[in-house]
């Protein structure tokens, strides 16, 4: 907090930032100044003039006067009283009767009845009609009082622009800026205009129809971290009887501040799905049917151990979840390695940040973000790599948006034109698969213009003459031949980034999920090294966007088959005793399988039970086809699901489980923050979190894993893991979020690292030469189109949840987005059933014709399984750590 000054309100002394305005100060205070055009989160406005009050005897509008030292404010003058009745009679005239009804819960309904303005002051006729298209939000017109709050949080916050004011005078309304039906605008669903509405024209329909700003209201308000996304996002869930009616960003929320996205807000409805699965299901006769738990548990139980008895512990794995809570990856984690004897578990960041975790580990000493994004933001050059955020990671890219328009220079690296990359400085669009060559081109001009920290590199990194000769290969003449990116382009974005006062750089899975996508993360970790941009504060380092809400958490809990819980390796005889002192048992010393593996044991008949934890495996990995023939092969499949999807068909036990909103526990977010989660309802009929069904399953086989709740649980791993020491439920309570490390109760997490030294063997950021090494496929006059895949913003990941309400019918079917020349030449239209075939599959999309990738390109999502992408992609991984390369696989496309 900045510099406070001291003023007078109504005789109270009160302290307010330095800046605030006058309204911030009478609030402070505890004065009721109505304020129908203002919201905390936006740019003061100044319009309605309903907040006056009077400033050392002078009258003004409370939201625009900022406050200065000594003030003296009056707030609650009959003159003032009058003047706001003035001001919002006029407001409220045209309005119809029912803005003010006696049970109208608005904002301004409010005010007026503090006012004593009644409903017969709005005398308005109606008949403005309103708009029904939108599942999440609906217009009333007949409401709108032109504020602009609605057209301001769309602009301002969201930074999609997708609203304006139309018409003259009184018939000023709000409007999407498409003049179409609200459906069919730009409108990406935040729900931040409806968040905001003061009057009731823009409202939530369904069981929170009329939700408004001043409408927050339920049986109970829960406040928990939203299940989708890494941001990590703060929500306050309204119930009533038992069900979730609204789910509002809360405004204090340390990353998203009154934000949210379409999915954090809206996409709730699958929790009641009629497909929900409510009780355990077991394989007869060829058969899924439904039984009891206990059934349930020692079919799981007696299969496990018919699998230790053929094959040894190592028969035994399991997928934990990125979905799943800390807690929960922590119990999995222990359970294998204390229950079964193995180290064979794995979590869903092997498919998309393993890269991350081992290419920052090498460059910096620890597996996550260099930087807290609340430092990042204030960056005044952005480097934006290999992701989407805007569709991704929406908060996130939301104020990455906010950030360039208020001056920062903006460069995107992405194949494809969407999202930030239509406001960037520079966009960079290399060739699927050239990262690396791309990477050693910036640095070669960062090193040939003098743009690097020579004091940094020599006080504190390594490996830099090594890079040097490297580098040497690498001019942008010649990076421009590898990656297509003119060479102009190349220079341009480096020295926007080597002349930054204040560089930051975000990556996401465009930089992880290739062949060589450790060597991607370590080549964009040196252009931060050799700016001295990490640890330093001349810059905001390297930051990964996450793209599940826990894959960071999933991981720091040891849920992965070479670390335990804090990243200690499984090989360190150091880090096992400490384990075996905390758990009583000894740990094993060979690293465990990674999930390709598993498959491949599976289908070689080595491994013999797999239990499956929230992850569609036969819909999101990599050669489908393959992942189904390994779960066929493996005589014991288990899968924790909330649905029955395309893996628990393949499963002999199906266990219901909770979802996010019927769990308790915490999340980490992708910059490193704990966050609690806490149940808004409980899960439906039989389904148990998974931290009941380990415990459960662990009591069958008679062993004891302590930590009866979430909280000892969360306790044991700060026991076990130094930098989780000081993360505790009760902290999280009290303080909202902690980024780790943090080493104890009484110390504050490290939101930036490195400050001192970094966490490497000998304390120095480690630059790397390693060589750009072309993808593992290329295409060819067989397979002529590189396919490149990724997210949308309706839906998230297999769409097991999304595809389950409103947001179907905003993005109804998976598409194949390509350029015209490409349509042209392969006879294909707009909107018209495509095939897509690769040496590996085939799937069935809907051809979409644009401008956004370019000529030789195409893009899908994998949200829709039943479309088959994923049985296109290959069986190609990152060398160091089986990320496989979703972001390179040749096809050839065709009508069906």
């Amino acid at each position: 907090m900045g510099p406070v000054i001291g003023i007078e309100v109504d005789g109270t002394a009160v302290e307010v930032p330095e800046g605030a305005s006058l309204l911030a100060a009478a609030r402070a205070a505890g004065a009721e100044v109505p304020a129908l055009c203002h919201d905390d989160r936006l740019s003061p406005a100044g319009s309605c003039r309903t907040c006056l009050v009077r400033a050392d005897g002078r009258i003004a509008a409370a939201c625009v006067t900022p406050a200065s030292l000594g003030t003296r404010v009056e707030t609650a003058t009959e003159d003032l009283r009058e003047l706001r009745r003035d001001a919002v009679e006029v407001i409220v005239s045209a309005l119809p009767p029912r803005a003010l009804a006696a049970d109208n819960p608005t904002e301004l309904a409010h005010i007026c009845r503090s006012l004593g303005i009644g409903p017969e002051t709005a005398a308005g006729a109606g008949g403005g009609g309103g708009d029904d298209s939108h599942p999440f939000v609906h217009l009333d017109r007949d409401l709108c009082i032109a504020c602009g709050r609605c057209v301001r949080m769309c602009s301002e916050v969201q930074g999609t622009f997708a609203l304006t004011l139309t018409g003259r005078g009184a018939d000023t309304v709000v409007a999407p800026g498409t003049g179409g039906p609200w459906a069919g605008s730009d409108c990406v669903a935040c729900g931040g205009c409806v968040d905001t509405c003061p009057t009731g024209a823009i409202t939530e329909p369904g069981p929170a129809r009329g939700l408004t700003s001043g409408t927050a209201t339920g049986d109970a308000l829960t406040r928990t971290t939203c299940g989708y996304c890494g941001v990590g996002c703060t929500l306050d869930v309204l119930t009533s009887a038992g069900a979730v009616t609204a789910v509002l960003p809360a405004r204090d929320g340390s990353v998203n501040r009154g934000h949210a996205c379409v999915k954090g807000r809206f996409a709730h409805g699958y929790l009641t799905s009629p497909e929900r699965l409510t009780q355990p299901l077991v394989r007869r006769d060829g058969r899924l049917e439904p039984t009891g738990w206990d059934e349930a548990l020692d079919r799981v139980a007696d299969g496990l151990r018919a699998a230790v008895v053929a094959g040894g512990p190592d028969a035994v794995a399991a997928i934990s979840s990125a979905r799943a809570t800390n807690e929960e990856n922590y119990l999995v984690q222990k359970f294998m390695r204390v229950a079964i004897g193995t180290n064979n578990v794995d979590n869903c960041s092997r498919l998309c940040h393993s890269p991350s975790a081992a290419g920052l580990t090498a460059s910096f000493g620890l597996s996550g973000g260099t930087d807290s994004f609340d430092d990042a933001e204030r960056a005044d050059c952005l480097l934006v790599v290999g992701a989407n955020p805007v569709e991704a990671h929406p908060v996130v890219g939301a104020r990455l948006l906010q950030g360039a328009l208020r001056g920062a220079s903006l460069v995107v690296v992405d194949p494809r034109a969407v999202g930030l990359a239509e406001h960037a400085d520079v966009h960079l669009r290399p060739r699927p698969g050239t990262n690396v060559a791309l990477f050693h081109g910036l640095a070669h001009v960062l090193l040939a213009e003098g743009l690097t920290d020579s004091d940094f590199l020599r006080e504190r990194a390594t490996g830099l003459p090594e890079l040097t000769e490297l580098l040497a290969d690498y001019p942008p003449d010649r990076v421009a031949d590898i990656t297509g990116v003119p060479a102009a382009d190349l220079i341009t974005a480096a020295r926007l980034y080597g002349r930054a006062e204040l560089p930051a750089i975000f990556y996401g899975l465009g930089v992880t999920e290739h062949l060589h996508g450790t060597d991607g993360v370590r080549a964009l970790s040196n252009l931060a090294i050799l700016r001295g941009a990490v640890g330093t504060g001349r810059g905001f380092g390297v930051n990964p966007l996450r793209g599940q809400n826990n894959v960071q958490g999933a991981s720091d809990m040891g849920a992965l088959p070479d670390v335990l819980p804090g990243y200690g390796k499984v090989t360190d005889a150091a880090v096992r005793a400490r384990a075996r002192e905390v758990w009583g048992v000894p740990v094993p010393q060979r690293p465990g399988l990674r999930i390709p593996e598993m498959f491949t044991a599976a289908r070689d008949g080595r491994l013999r039970a797999l239990w499956i934890i929230g992850e569609d495996v036969c819909a999101t990995d990599p050669d489908t086809s393959q992942v189904a023939r390994a779960l066929d092969a493996c005589p014991l499949v288990v899968c924790s699901e909330l649905f029955l999807s395309q893996t628990a068909r393949h499963a002999d036990v199906v266990l219901p489980v909770a979802s996010w909103l019927e769990k308790d526990g915490t999340f980490v977010n992708f910059d490193r923050r704990f966050q609690r989660v806490r149940p808004a309802v409980p899960p439906p009929d039989q389904a148990r979190t998974d931290f009941a069904v380990v415990h459960a399953l662990a009591g069958v086989l008679g062993v004891d894993l302590g930590c009866p709740t979430p909280a000892d649980a969360l306790a044991e791993c700060a026991r076990l893991a130094p930098v989780f020491g000081g993360i505790s439920h009760d902290r999280l309570d009290r303080e909202g979020a902690v980024p780790w490390p943090c080493p104890g109760p009484d110390r504050p997490g490290e939101a930036t690292l490195y400050r001192e030294r970094f966490a490497t063997p000998d304390g120095r950021a480690h630059l790397s030469a390693a060589p750009y090494l072309p993808p593992g496929e290329q295409p060819d006059a067989a397979y002529p189109l590189v396919l490149v895949t990724g997210r949308r913003w309706a839906h998230y990941n297999s769409g097991s949840m999304t595809r389950r309400g409103g947001n179907l019918s905003l993005d109804p079917a998976d598409v194949l987005d390509l350029h015209a020349d490409d349509a042209a030449r392969y006879g294909l239209r707009d909107g018209a059933p495509v095939t897509v075939e690769s040496r590996h599959g085939r799937a069935r999309l809907i051809a979409r014709v644009g401008e956004q990738v370019a000529p030789g390109q195409v893009f899908c999502s994998f949200h829709f399984p039943a479309s088959g992408v994923n049985s296109l992609t290959s069986g190609h991984a990152d060398t160091v750590t089986s990320c496989p390369e979703y972001k390179v696989t040749a096809v050839r496309v065709g009508a069906p």
